[in-house]
Parts: C-alpha cells; structure tokens; sequence
C-alpha cells in the first residue's frame, strides 16, 4: 500500500550484503499484504472514519518521536504546507477511509488484488501531470490497457449484464471503493514529486507532516459523524495499531532501506508480491474465499502493471549508439 511520499532514489549501496535487502523486502511486502486483513477486522467494529483516523495517528507519533529525537524541524514555507495537505488528503485521510468502507463490504484479500492495480494510476495520472512523463511509449500504453482489463475481470463486469443480487451489488460497491482509493494513491504520487520534489526537508521530516496534517480533517469529522464504538475488542485495537505502527511507520522505514541499497527499481516490485500474500491471508486467517475470476484478474493487473514500469518489455531495448 502506497501509504506515504516515497522516498527519493539513492545510490545502490553495494557494500552491504545482498540478504540484507531481501529481508527488509520480504518485511515490507508481508506488512503490506497483511494490511488488508487488518482492516477488515477493523472495519467491522468501527466506522470507516475511526479506523482511518486510528491508524494515521498510530502511524504518526513514532514518525514524530523519530523526528524530534533526531532534531528535525517543519518546513516554514506556507505554500509547501499547503502542498503537503494536498498530498496528505489523497495519499492518507481519503484513500485510508475509502478502504475502511470496502473492508465492511468485501474479503481482504480481494481488496489487496484490486490494491494491485495502483501503479497503473501512477503512470496514468504521472504522464497528465509531470511534463517529463507526457510522452508515452507501447509498453506504458499496452500495460496500462491489460491493467485495466484486469481490474475488469476481478469485477466480473460480465455478472453485471444479468439480475444482481444484494451480495453482488455490495461487492461492486466495495471494490469500487478501493479502486478509487488507489486512484487516489496515482493522483498524489505524481502530485508530490511534481510540487514538493527538491525540497530541503528530508523524507521523515515531510512524511511526519504528512501524516499530521491528514489527521485534522478526521479529528474534526469522527466526533461529529460518528458515535463512540461498543463492544471493541483488543483483536480490533491491536489491528489499528499495527495498522499504523507498522504499515506506515515501519513500512515507510523499510521501503526507505530497500531503496538505498537495492535500488528504486527492485523496490517497486514489492507490488507484485504484497496480492499474493493478501490473498494467502485473506484464505488462511480469515476463511476467505475467492471466485476464479478475481486471481486470474490479479495476475492481469500484474501484468499490466509490470509492462508500466518496464520490468516486461514487448520488444528488446536498444543500445546506445557509440
């Protein structure tokens, strides 16, 4: 789950050993695959805004002790600020919420097959709003057309053409929220790097505000919209916390090392990993289960999404003329 500005690419740092890397992968992609199970049991004791609300300021407070401890200071630029309170609406308060309503609607693991399909918005909103994106090649333009068709066939469009019953409308309704949630993840991506890209503060620093900020407008909305939750379990606040102690927090921290020392592009990979671990979650933890059509729409969107970012190549790459 894209859950926080990424970090910017660095030098492979080559003199550490490869296991390191992979296990910080391997973390990442379990913390992140497992996340939807979390939300799910979140979902069905609190309202959509709390678990939102919950997991952001579970995510902030070790990002903001991290912070001070190490002397960080926020920016005092008004305009960054107000860039950043963008980025934290579509990176955080609305896309955190949308999936808070999916997890009342549908199995985990189909949310984090659907979650697959988030790099596609990447490269889609990248090339509408970054200049240096705008010119798209086959591969991009072919990936993105198989991407979709595989979100098409997760939704089993063809269901649709018949009577739908109450399940399966529900069902719609849930994967279209988390559709537009990973929409939400395209739009601030390209959003961050085009108006906050080069700025002075470090990444901790301009994650910690981030996740702050996309706090107030939830701790403003859940005490007027909401009422105060009954009958929570300790399986539900344990699920919030790890929500965001570890899929924000530690998440962020991981992602971070395997960028430095594996390189952006291997990381971008954790993305083909973290369905297969939320559908193997979502089957043996929670007695999910799957139509056929939803893995096989998965490994479409991977598809689809690998052709995107270039790790699948319809024809060869050409090398440099001397």
């Amino acid at each position: 789950m894209s859950v926080l500005s990424p970090p910017e690419a660095s030098p492979v740092d080559t003199r550490r050993p490869l296991a390191d890397w992979r296990v910080k992968f391997a973390l990442l992609a379990l913390i992140w695959g497992m996340s939807f199970v979390f939300i799910k049991v979140a979902a069905e004791s609190l309202a959509p805004t709390q678990v939102s609300l919950g997991r952001i300021v579970a995510g902030a407070l070790p990002l903001l002790v991290v912070m001070l401890l190490r002397g960080g200071r926020w920016p005092a630029s008004p305009r960054l600020w107000a860039h950043m309170a963008v980025a934290a609406l579509l990176l955080n308060t609305i896309p955190f919420t949308l999936f808070g309503y999916a997890g009342q609607l549908i199995p985990s693991a189909v949310m984090g097959i659907v979650n697959a399909a988030t790099p596609l918005f990447g490269v889609a909103f990248s090339m509408v709003l970054l200049a240096d994106e705008r010119r798209p090649d086959r591969d991009r333009v072919l990936g993105l057309a198989v991407g979709f068709l595989g979100v098409l066939v997760v939704f089993g469009v063809w269901n649709s053409l018949g009577e739908v019953s109450v399940s399966d409308r529900d069902a719609m309704i849930g994967m279209a929220f988390v559709v537009a949630a990973t929409a939400c993840y395209g739009i601030g991506t390209p959003y961050l790097r085009r108006f906050v890209a080069g700025s002075s503060h470090s990444a901790l620093e301009l994650s910690t505000l981030q996740l702050l900020l996309a706090a107030v407008p939830l701790a403003v909305l859940v005490p007027l919209t909401t009422d105060v939750p009954t009958g929570v379990t300790w399986q539900v606040v344990a699920s919030v916390v790890v929500l965001g102690v570890l899929g924000t927090g530690v998440a962020y921290i991981l992602q971070y090392s395997v960028v430095r020392e594996a390189g952006a592009t291997v990381a971008t990979t954790v993305t083909y990993v973290v369905p297969v671990i939320s559908i193997a979650a979502g089957i043996t933890l929670m007695g999910e289960s799957l139509s056929w059509n939803q893995p096989l729409g998965a490994v479409v969107i991977i598809v689809g999404a690998a052709l995107c970012q270039g790790m699948i190549r319809t024809r060869p790459v050409r090398p440099p003329s001397a």
